[in-house]
């Protein structure tokens, strides 16, 4: 199974084979839900809602 790295926190992050760009994953280690940006090599990203205007910054 391949692995991706976590922005958030540095972690290792577990990514299902089929998964495909844009889909959403949540890091095992912090809990932050991550978007998929790029499938290869794997890229992650944290999620900000831009419909409701929040983020963790706030």
């Amino acid at each position: 199974m391949p692995t991706a790295i976590c922005p958030e926190c540095d972690g290792g992050v577990y990514v299902d084979e089929e998964i495909e760009q844009g889909e959403m994953i949540t890091c095992d280690e912090c809990g932050e839900d991550l978007e998929v940006v790029n499938l290869d090599p794997i890229e992650l990203n944290t999620y900000i809602d831009y419909e409701l205007g929040e983020n963790d910054d706030d």
